[in-house]
């Protein structure tokens, strides 16, 4: 057990929200208020951006009701952010922030970029030598972190698609006579997770369910055998369903659809991969109907039809990120291990932030079947237990009633900063 550090607690949010990520947040609040030698607990606004500007709040001053309520809001409470520390300055200017409000844990929320941002501003820490434990709470809808099995978020995006793909079907069974396709393009810029997971939305020893297709990243796609596997489908279909990630690649590994632009970390903004097969549908198989539908932010915000052990495991995340900083424990990321039992179980681990920072978690060769479109009993096996049970959500005049922060600002004590 390490020397006792007194002190004040931050936790932050990044990236791109999740159904979920607000449980961590919830794991995170509770926990810190059960230890003593943690005085205060601080969200920020905007993740590293609210750190510059110093802008905080009070967690500490929030109900207990809202904060239990942040287990079933989607979102980012805290808002979030995609501002990436470009100068040295950035780094100086957190850590000035934390002296003067006596931070001594940090916790970050959030997928490869934040986690890297996290460890920088440890590493700068401990060259001046201003004590401080900084873990970082793994969160992404791509599913793609290395070193943890699985990545709070996940469960519930793959529950909302794969509900969403069986109503969808429903709709296109009673409409298609041979001659419907319908193109779902999903999430995930470099791995198949999120597609692949719209595979549970087959019934067992129901091969002709949909999706009929799933064209993920990981196969490099071929425009031919495309159409020839619709044509194929809708031979023996009344419709033809494919769930397509946005991520999915050419044979020379480049983009079937990209914008020109990129976000600050320098990623290619996706989106358009839907509309690309539906002018491949159209072109190659004379009087077919192709219509695309597209989930966009939806599939990360379905907080009705989200994952009760998805939400679960992100509090649980939460909770472990701040006894494992108690502890003594720092430079790590939250992970989570399953079980090796015949009954799906979960435990958290710890893995160096630095291992974490920027890699990417491909999905499995072996777990797609050789036609390149279809899951195997692996993925089926790794991924249903991670859709499980249901989170009751409170309604409130016939909608959902989700918990908002009333966000009492912590009074700034430092100059303004020019960013």
């Amino acid at each position: 057990m390490a020397e006792e550090l007194v002190g004040n607690v931050l936790v932050g949010q990044s990236g791109g929200p999740t159904a979920v990520i607000n449980a961590s947040l919830a794991g995170v609040v509770s926990e810190a208020l059960n230890h003593e030698c943690i005085e205060e607990v601080y969200g920020t606004l905007n993740g590293v951006l609210g750190i510059l500007q110093e802008d905080l709040i009070d967690l500490a001053a929030e109900s207990q009701q809202v904060i239990r309520g942040l287990r079933y809001t989607p979102g980012a409470a805290l808002g979030t952010v995609r501002y990436k520390l470009k100068k040295q300055q950035d780094f100086e200017r957190v850590l000035e922030v934390f002296k003067a409000h006596n931070i001594r844990y940090f916790f970050y929320a959030g997928g490869n970029d934040s986690q890297d941002t996290a460890d920088k501003i440890s590493k700068l820490a401990q060259q001046q030598g201003y004590e401080l434990r900084v873990i970082g709470v793994p969160k992404t809808i791509d599913n793609d972190l290395v070193v943890t099995d699985h990545c709070p978020g996940y469960g519930s995006v793959i529950k909302y698609i794969s509900t969403t793909i069986r109503e969808i079907a429903c709709d296109n069974a009673a409409m298609g006579q041979h001659d419907l396709v319908q193109i779902v393009e999903v999430m995930g810029r470099n791995a198949g997770w999120i597609a692949a997971g719209a595979a549970l939305a087959k019934r067992r020893d129901h091969p002709h369910d949909a999706p009929h297709l799933i064209l993920l990243p990981e196969v490099p796609f071929s425009g031919e055998k495309f159409v020839e596997d619709v044509k194929r489908v809708l031979k023996r279909e009344r419709y033809c369903l494919i769930v397509v990630g946005e991520g999915l690649v050419d044979a020379d590994g480049n983009y079937v659809a990209a914008a020109d632009k990129t976000d600050a970390f320098g990623h290619a903004q996706l989106g358009g991969a839907a509309e690309f097969l539906q002018n491949l549908v159209e072109e190659g198989i004379p009087g077919v109907k192709a219509r695309t539908v597209k989930f966009g932010m939806a599939q990360r915000a379905a907080a009705h039809c989200s994952s009760k052990a998805d939400n679960d495991e992100a509090f649980l995340a939460g909770q472990a990120a701040v006894r494992a900083a108690v502890s003594g424990q720092t430079d790590k990321m939250v992970t989570l291990i399953r079980g090796d039992g015949d009954h799906y179980s979960v435990e958290t681990g710890l893995a160096p932030l630095s291992e974490i920072a920027n890699g990417v978690k491909k999905l499995p060769r072996e777990w797609i079947n050789e036609d390149g479109i279809s899951m195997n009993f692996q993925f089926f096996r790794y991924a249903q237990p991670l859709i499980q049970g249901e989170v009751a959500v409170p309604y409130d005049n016939g909608l959902p009633s989700f918990a908002h922060l009333d966000k009492e600002r912590v009074e700034k004590l430092l100059p303004a900063y020019e960013i």
